[in-house]
């Protein structure tokens, strides 16, 4: 039999990969559905968008609007955690048909009885479905279309708005056709708006030369909270190998005391689900769980899959790793760097379920401990469909589970690992610098596909890196880095207190910190405080206050006379938070500049006074021009404006 459906349906979005995978959205977000819509000829068309959470048993249903030029669009919102299917429904919409070639014949004077009466037959099914006031209107249309004798009022009413109205809201929907189904992962909140915190809790000690314990950690949440965070990431807890361990600064000869790379996991203490004994035990670990919660913080841990040559296991499952011919096994490389402490697990092993099962084990292991935040490193160097499997698993029944992708790699690879799965993902940011290539970046994010599946995470420094700008850099361009991540994008992190304390010291030529913390324990004054750690909980601060700096999608980048500085809008969904943004770039040096003030998107005409409201030195200014001059200075290279009109 041929297919009797005359409408067309194309180019739907969001979509990754034409519904591959799913788009990404936060509780209470919303999902603006577009499509490409048509029929032959020039009937009037109808469509809607269905949609339903996976525990539901009906769909809802919202009803689209034409555009132009076939575009249609609707928008739903996502209110419960976890999988949403949506689709795109449409049709040929006779009832509105009929009445739209109606009014025209009428308004060319022609005589419509024989019209009224096919009205007539369209009007008679919806008896059945409409409201008791909707029947007897439609019941009084019928008498009317069905007599001759009124033909006037007829015609009056057949034209007014609440015919259209009942016929829009019942429509009949023949030969309807329908797209494939889409879905929509929902993730609570901080899965979009995150601050993280990084410290090494081997570090925590406040006594010089002792290595930090859990118990050491537990009175740095209040510093972590009073800063303004909200995750705070610790790096490997576990075991770490003794067999090729590495000394400070990378070397390959480890004295006696050295407490090598806490990457290097697994030896004689244990494996993943073990904990270092100088850390403390898994009931100080989960005190400090606790103790997070308790400062309104949660802690993220890090999801390492890789072995020390003394993990457990190597001995017990020998099948997980490639042996080469002379009984060894090749260490993990990254030219030039190598990792002489860490065995790379042979992901094509024939017991590959076992070892993918185990992985799983090791998720639950922790999240049964109140994990619910996993930082995932090098997953570029493990299989995309791994993910894809693994992390799907503990979505179904741990809906709440975070995980970030620490993949500084090819773009493409990065995309891939955030369509697999992945809730966040490290950026470039690191190493943008200059304002065409902030902009450009940022641009690429929120305007073209990547904003519906690849949600970023910025950070100023890592352990792993230390960029050329911050080496030796004074507290202005720790500022503007910090401000520029924090005011871009709604997810940020900083490794500190390396970055407060503004220590930058590198290895010669390389973006790698001297002494670095991956390779030696640090002693800390915890209570320093300074300019940085002010502004840096002043920023965290006005994010927690203002929804517009809570995502990242809604951004305009707006011109402003000078390279050395960037300005740009950002708002919430319904625009009752507004936040323009102008930092300078140069950490030496005064720059100003003439702004232009987005005042269309504000909402507001040119010689309209609006309120520039300063929220990081409460200062407010009058605006009523479409360009404004600024200035900034090295002191205080940044303005949050909140907008009040």
């Amino acid at each position: 039999m041929q297919n009797q459906k005359r409408v067309i349906i194309d180019y739907v979005s969001p979509s990754v990969n034409c519904g591959e995978f799913y788009i990404k959205r936060v509780v209470n977000e919303i999902v603006n559905v577009e499509a490409h819509i048509m029929a032959d000829g020039h009937d009037v068309l109808g469509a809607s968008v269905l949609y339903k959470h996976e525990d539901d048993k009906t769909w809802k249903e919202e009803r689209m609007l034409l555009r132009s030029n076939n575009e249609w669009q609707a928008a739903f919102s996502v209110e419960k955690q976890g999988y949403y299917t949506y689709k795109l429904q449409a049709w040929v919409d006779y009832a509105l048909n009929w009445r739209y070639g109606l009014i025209r014949k009428i308004n060319d004077g022609q005589h419509v009885v024989s019209e009224l009466l096919e009205g007539a037959e369209l009007i008679e099914p919806l008896l059945k479905t409409v409201n008791a006031e909707d029947k007897s209107y439609l019941e009084h249309l019928l008498h009317l279309f069905k007599n001759e004798s009124h033909y006037g009022e007829a015609i009056t009413e057949a034209a007014k708005d609440r015919l259209y109205n009942i016929f829009f809201a019942n429509p009949s929907k023949i030969l309807a056709n329908a797209s494939k189904d889409y879905q929509i992962f929902v993730d609570r909140k901080r899965a979009r708006f995150s601050t993280w915190y990084e410290f090494f809790p081997r570090s925590a000690s406040q006594q010089e030369g002792v290595h930090g314990t859990f118990n050491d950690c537990i009175p740095l949440m209040p510093r972590v909270k009073s800063m303004g965070f909200n995750v705070v990431y610790l790096p490997p807890i576990h075991p770490i190998g003794e067999v090729n361990r590495k000394g400070k600064n990378n070397t390959t000869e480890a004295k006696p005391d050295d407490v090598g790379s806490c990457w290097g996991i697994g030896s004689q203490h244990g494996g993943h689900k073990d904990i270092h004994p100088q850390l403390g035990s898994l009931d100080d670990f989960k005190a400090l769980i606790q103790a997070a919660k308790d400062n309104d913080l949660e802690i993220a841990m890090d999801y390492a899959l890789q072995a020390a040559p003394d993990h457990p296991w190597v001995k017990d499952h020998p099948d997980w790793f490639k042996w080469r011919p002379d009984g060894t096994v090749q260490y993990a490389e990254n030219p030039p760097k190598k990792y002489q402490d860490i065995l790379p697990i042979y992901w094509e092993s024939k017991d590959y379920k076992n070892l993918w099962n185990e992985c799983l084990d090791i998720l639950m292991y922790w999240i049964d401990c109140g994990i619910k935040i996993f930082r995932v490193d090098n997953p570029h160097t493990k299989p995309f469909y791994f993910w894809n499997w693994i992390i799907s698993k503990v979505k179904e029944k741990h809906p709440d589970v975070i995980f970030l992708a620490e993949a500084f790699t090819a773009p493409k690879v990065m995309q891939q690992l955030a369509k697999q799965g992945f809730t966040q993902s490290y950026t470039y940011f690191t190493w943008r610098e200059s304002k065409y290539d902030l902009i450009q970046y940022v641009e690429e994010l929120t305007t073209t596909e990547l904003k519906e599946y690849m949600q970023p995470n910025f950070w100023p420094n890592t352990p792993d890196i230390n960029p050329y700008h911050l080496q030796g850099a004074n507290e202005s361009m720790h500022i503007i880095r910090y401000a520029l991540a924090a005011t871009l994008s709604s997810s940020i992190g900083i490794y500190g207190p390396v970055f407060e304390y503004m220590i930058s010291e590198p290895l010669l030529g390389k973006e790698e910190y001297l002494n670095s913390e991956k390779f030696q324990f640090t002693h800390y004054d915890w209570n320093i405080k300074n300019k940085l750690t002010t502004l840096i909980a002043k920023i965290n601060y006005i994010r927690n206050l203002n929804e517009a700096l809570q995502q990242t999608n809604n951004i305009k980048f707006c011109h402003i006379q000078n390279d050395n500085l960037i300005a740009f809008y950002k708002w919430n969904h319904d625009k009752t938070n507004e936040i323009f943004v102008v930092i300078s770039l140069d950490s030496h040096h005064s720059q100003q500049g003439t702004v232009q003030v987005p005042l269309h998107d504000i909402g507001v005409n040119h010689g309209h006074n609006i309120e520039m409201h300063d929220l990081i030195t409460d200062s407010r200014y009058n605006w009523n021009h479409e360009w404004c001059y600024v200035e900034l200075h090295p002191t205080m290279p940044l303005h949050i404006f909140k907008i009040n009109k």
